[in-house]
This record gives C-alpha cells, sequence and structure tokens, in this order.
C-alpha cells in the first residue's frame, strides 16, 4: 500500500544492502519510522517488542529470520538453535511457527553449501505468497459487500466493524479483514468502517491511519460501542483477522473479539473471519482450552502512546500509580458464533466438515 505517494509492504528486502528492511511499526500511527535487521537478536526483537506484528507478518519475518541464520551458518546446529529462538519469541500466532517448520523441511534435506541460497528463495516466496493469499482473501470478501451494497437504497454505504489491525501492516501487504474492504472501495462500492480502538496497544489506530491513508470513510471508536451500534441497526458486516484457527473453527484474535461476536449473534449482524490458510492450526481441535494464550507486559495496559500537543510522542501512565494489571492478548471466538471464513480459496463454515472441504491437501498432509 502507499506511504505518502511511495508503495510499500510492511517487509522488503533490500538488495543493495543484503538485508531486511522492516516498518518500526511501534511509532505508528504518528511516525513513520523504518528499520534493517542484521542479527538474528534483531529478528527476535523485533517480533518480541512488536515492532512487527500480525500473525502472517510474523511468519514471513521470521523465514527471512532463518534465511539470515543459513548465511551465517547453515550447520543443522546453528539452523536448530535459530529456529528455537524465533520459535520463543511468541506464542499465540501460529504462522510463526508454521514458516519455521516450512524453512526447517526445506533446508534440512539439502547440503550445507546451499542451503542459505534456498533460505534466501524461500523467504521471499513466503512473502510473495502472502500478498497473494490476501489478494484472494479481499476479492472474496468483496463478494459479501457486494451482496449487503446490492440490497441497500443507491448510494448508502455498507456499514463494517472490525477489531485490532488485521491490514496490510499485519501481513506483507492487502490485509485480511482490510483487504476486502480495498477492493470495494476501489470498485466503487460505497463503505464505512468502524474501527474498534483496540485497548490496550490501540491497533485500532493503525487501521485507521491505513484506510483513512486509502481515502476509505472510517469512524474510530470505543472497543464497548460497538454493541451499542449493532443494537441500533448500524452495523451491517463485521470482518475481524485470526491469528490461530483450530481445525473445527475457532477463532483466536486479539482479545476483545469474543465480545464482539456475542453481540454480532445477538443482534443478527454477520461475523466474518478473514482466514489464510497458514493460519489454521490443525492439529488443534478446541481453541478455548487448546491455544496458549499470550499474556504481555502489564505496562501495556497502565500507559498509553500518543502525541503531546508540542507534537511529541511520548507515554503516559492512565492508572493510580503500583496498579496491578493483567494484560492477556487474545481470546477465543467458538465456532458458533462465526458465521464464516474467508479463505484464500473461498467462503466456508467455521467447523471441521467446512474447512476439511476448502482444504483437503491440508488437512490430509497434517494428519501424517
Amino acid at each position: 500500500m502507499k506511504v505518502n505517494g511511495t508503495h510499500y509492504r510492511s517487509l522488503w528486502w533490500d538488495m543493495n544492502q543484503s538485508v531486511l528492511m522492516i516498518i518500526d511499526q511501534r511509532w505508528l500511527p504518528h511516525d513513520f519510522r523504518t528499520q534493517a535487521l542484521h542479527t538474528l537478536d534483531d529478528f527476535a526483537t523485533a517480533i518480541i517488542e512488536m515492532r512487527v506484528r500480525g500473525a502472517p507478518l510474523i511468519g514471513a519475518t521470521a523465514a527471512y529470520g532463518m534465511a539470515l541464520a543459513a548465511a551465517l551458518d547453515p550447520s543443522d546446529s546453528a539452523l536448530n538453535a535459530a529456529w528455537e529462538q524465533l520459535n520463543a519469541t511468541r506464542p499465540t500466532a501460529i504462522n510463526l511457527r508454521w514458516a519455521l517448520n516450512r524453512c526447517a523441511e526445506t533446508l534440512q534435506p539439502l547440503p550445507v553449501d546451499e542451503r542459505a541460497a534456498a533460505a534466501l528463495k524461500l523467504a521471499h516466496a513466503i512473502a510473495d505468497e502472502d500478498v497473494e493469499i490476501n489478494r484472494r482473501i479481499g476479492a472474496y470478501g468483496l463478494l459479501l459487500i457486494r451482496d449487503i451494497a446490492a440490497k441497500k437504497p443507491a448510494g448508502e454505504p455498507v456499514r463494517l466493524l472490525t477489531h485490532c489491525n488485521a491490514g496490510w501492516l499485519a501481513t506483507v501487504d492487502w490485509g485480511t479483514a482490510t483487504s476486502p474492504m480495498y477492493q470495494a472501495h476501489d470498485a466503487g462500492v460505497p463503505i464505512h468502517v468502524w474501527i474498534d480502538e483496540t485497548r490496550p496497544r490501540n491497533q485500532g489506530a493503525l487501521t485507521a491511519w491505513e484506510l483513512g491513508s486509502h481515502g476509505i470513510s472510517q469512524s474510530y471508536i470505543t472497543d464497548n460501542a460497538g454493541g451499542h451500534l449493532m443494537q441500533h441497526g448500524q452495523v451491517d458486516l463485521v470482518i475481524t483477522g485470526t491469528d490461530r484457527t483450530t481445525r473445527q473453527g475457532d477463532v483466536c484474535n486479539k482479545i476483545g473479539t469474543y465480545l464482539k461476536a456475542l453481540a454480532a449473534h445477538d443482534n443478527d449482524v454477520p461475523f466474518y473471519v478473514a482466514l489464510p490458510s497458514p493460519t489454521i492450526d490443525w492439529t488443534v481441535s478446541d481453541g478455548v482450552s487448546q491455544i496458549p494464550i499470550e499474556d504481555r507486559d502489564s505496562r501495556e495496559v497502565s500507559h498509553v502512546q500518543g502525541v503531546l500537543d508540542n507534537g511529541e510522542i511520548d507515554v503516559l501512565r492512565v492508572t493510580p500509580e503500583k496498579t496491578s494489571c493483567s494484560n492477556p492478548a487474545f481470546d477465543v471466538t467458538p465456532n458458533r458464533l462465526v458465521t464464516g471464513l474467508i479463505t484464500e480459496r473461498g467462503i466456508c463454515d467455521a467447523s471441521e466438515h467446512g474447512l476439511a472441504a476448502m482444504f483437503p491437501d491440508l488437512i490430509r498432509k497434517a494428519a501424517l
């Protein structure tokens, strides 16, 4: 997507420096900064500190981390150590382990002297595949938006609600939940997007920055406003992303997603999840009991980052001093609350039968 007239992906390979470049998302939406990742520690820190964030982007970043490791030392022991270091960075988003396992499966059979080139080629492929997956998700999601638009008076926008940031910043490009929005806007379908602020890190501000840069009509709302809007008929469709989805269609996403699904269910509002296939964990059936939920630093709850009146970016404490805070980063929405899953192959039911019918090759591979 474009930033100040220049097209960016959320990460890209600098051919001149032979180094991976990322957008340091800690500073957005207030400042646009980029960073080069030179060491394996740089890669791990970027993931842990959410300089890169979003399940698909974490996976792509990890693949480039393995490429760096292979360039430095392609031995089995060094690659295993790199796999362990990167895998330990964040526990919930399954794309991380998916990308690392794909790298290991590709590199292990190769002669040591061929691994570095193969690892970089694979990292490029994973990044490019993510872009195409998200483009296809958007094309299928656009069909849902068009169907709603066709039932509305001419010119009245389709009103969508989204939670957290499942945009191009959370992927390599396009985004998952935002891809249908971009494609609807570009196709001339009028839309308006309600954007949850998504505490504690206010990642909705990233979505607002993205969609606003694209000229999409939007309103930034508090996390607790969505149910009210649904009660009053002001939401036609909810679309969120996902960090891990079980084989039976339970969806793990940013904390607060479950509450949006409950409100949508109570008000007969369709609740869809944009699901790239690498985000499916075929080894897990019950998301509530089996998906590990990351507990993050309590400072993310007690403090907020913003821009002061003098234009400086600063962090302020919003809780009483020494207040104890809890910070579970994700929750699980049971499949019974999910209207459907928007995948790169089409839209399916949030069920084991629906996912198996959509991805028979992947479920067979997982069973091996």
